[in-house]
């Protein structure tokens, strides 16, 4: 005859066991006629009732089996209750509570877990410090700790996984061992595998992501399109697959205007300006060497300013309720000035102008400016000395002609008076 394999009940012949339990039932009864009470009390505070509920105990102490084959293999455990059949039916560790029909069914050294709802936890062998709430939830698990998974289906996948937290219906489902993630919303984190340090909160937030590590996502379907990217933040936006290292806040077209307190009125002394691309992206401009090729003097390029017409405006009521001054200039003018002074939006019209190279182009016109007045400057001065040598010789020529017309005069003969007759 073959030997009755205990640790696996959930695959046994009920019939069979009872046969080879009859026996042993009588028995016990005949030699201890008052050691089980009627309402289910046995020694050292255990409580059973059910087919099978605390076959095996000997020594355990402070355990509640209630429904068919509960706690059937536990024999020194202590503090254990599992209600439903086949709940808790491997288990020899304790410290554990099961509810529902075969939660925690394989648990075996696993110890401080609880499992409520139908097959809740219900591969744990020796996982410890789970807690899963639903149908199935947990289900796969094997070793993982540290683990909440609240919601029917949540981390059902999870085998080994670490510190996880899930909660609605399907969250993490298909994480394998992937550690330290929180799930909150529905299948929020649902195709997460082994991805590890991820959060996502809202309805299948980060659904899409597989592998990718340390993202958070928050809101409606935030990052449901990243999938093994890493880093990102996106906060109301659903992301962009593969990308990594990026913030998305809000939607595009959904979100017409951004205020974020603690910046107007902030001076940052060694800060550098923020400039902001048509499609929301935020950055700064770089002038490092490092990152430049093709470097050359801008010489006559700058001279298309010349060309631009600044003016004064107001923008239109629904930018500007309060009609303030405006004083710039106009994209599509400068357009046909120079198209690469124009920023441009989605659709590839003129959207605003690149103030920053205007002003790069005003330095290099005033710096030839200055260049000439200097030049202009060292010929003045340089005619301004010619001028004073010519002066000076001109006064020692003068000079030189007052002695010599003295000397003819001073030669000229003494005129003679003639007496006449």
């Amino acid at each position: 005859m073959k030997t009755l394999d205990v640790t696996k009940t959930i695959h046994r012949s009920p019939l069979r066991r009872g046969f080879l339990r009859i026996p042993l039932v009588l028995a016990w009864f005949a030699l201890f006629p008052s050691a089980w009470a009627a309402d289910g009390g046995r020694p050292n505070q255990n409580t059973a009732e059910g087919t099978g509920a605390l076959s095996s105990l000997t020594s355990g102490t402070d355990n509640t089996a209630v429904g068919f084959d509960a706690l059937y293999s536990i024999t020194d455990g202590s503090e254990d209750t599992a209600t439903g059949s086949l709940a808790l039916a491997n288990d020899t560790g304790g410290f554990n509570t099961a509810y529902g029909f075969i939660a925690l069914n394989a648990n075996t050294t696993g110890q401080f877990n609880t499992a409520i709802g139908r097959g809740a936890m219900f591969s744990n062998t020796t996982g410890i410090n789970n807690t899963a709430t639903g149908g199935v939830a947990l289900g796969s698990n094997t070793t993982g700790a540290f683990n909440t998974a609240t919601g029917r289906s949540t981390m059902f996948s999870n085998t080994t996984g670490l510190l996880n937290t899930a909660h609605g219906y399907r969250a993490l489902y298909t994480n394998t061992t992937g550690g330290a993630n929180t799930a909150n919303g529905f299948e929020a984190l649902l195709s997460n595998t082994t991805g590890a340090n991820n959060t996502g909160e809202g309805f299948s937030a980060l659904f899409s992501n597989t592998t990718g590590h340390g993202n958070i996502a928050l809101g409606f379907r935030a990052g449901i399109n990243l999938t093994t990217g890493s880093r990102n933040i996106d906060i109301g936006n659903e992301g962009v697959a593969g990308e990594s290292g990026k913030i998305r806040i809000g939607t595009s077209g959904e979100q017409k205007n951004a205020f974020i307190a603690g910046i107007s009125g902030t001076t940052v002394p060694g800060g550098v300006a923020v400039i902001i691309g048509t499609d929301g992206h935020l950055g700064t401009v770089t002038s490092s060497e490092r990152f430049k090729d093709q470097i050359k003097p801008m010489d006559k390029a700058s001279e298309a300013i010349f060309g631009l017409k600044p003016v004064m405006f107001h923008y239109k009521r629904e930018l500007d309720p309060n009609s303030i001054p405006q004083f710039g200039l106009v994209a599509e003018q400068v357009e046909k000035v120079n198209p690469g002074l124009v920023a441009r939006d989605e659709e590839g019209k003129p959207y605003t102008v690149r103030y920053e190279a205007v002003n790069a182009m005003l330095l290099n016109e005033f710096l030839k400016e200055h260049r000439t007045v200097q030049e202009q400057k060292a010929t003045i001065a340089q005619l301004k000395k010619d001028f004073a040598a010519q002066q000076k010789q001109i006064e020692a020529l003068t000079t030189g002609l007052q002695k010599v017309s003295v000397q003819f005069e001073l030669s000229k003969p003494a005129p003679q008076t003639v007496v006449g007759n």
